[in-house]
């Protein structure tokens, strides 16, 4: 990551890797659950505070996942 690239929030990249598990459909995959959980645990976030960053910038997070998907 270049120098002049801003600090990551870790609610948004919290939120982007539950979103884009909801919108496909398997965020009730233990997998999912798994990571999701541990990577929040480590943040030191709540899951709580990724629902209400998704319900507040929801369009915002989709259009990121939608456009980093298309890169792949």
């Amino acid at each position: 990551m270049p120098v002049d690239d801003p600090p990551i929030d870790p609610v948004f990249g919290a939120a982007v890797l539950k979103l884009s598990f909801l919108m496909k459909g398997i965020a009730d995959q233990p997998g999912f659950r798994v990571v999701y959980f541990g990577t929040i645990r480590d943040l030191g976030i709540t899951d709580a505070e990724v629902n209400a960053y998704i319900n507040e910038h929801r369009s915002a997070l989709e259009e990121h996942i939608s456009k980093t998907a298309t890169k792949e």
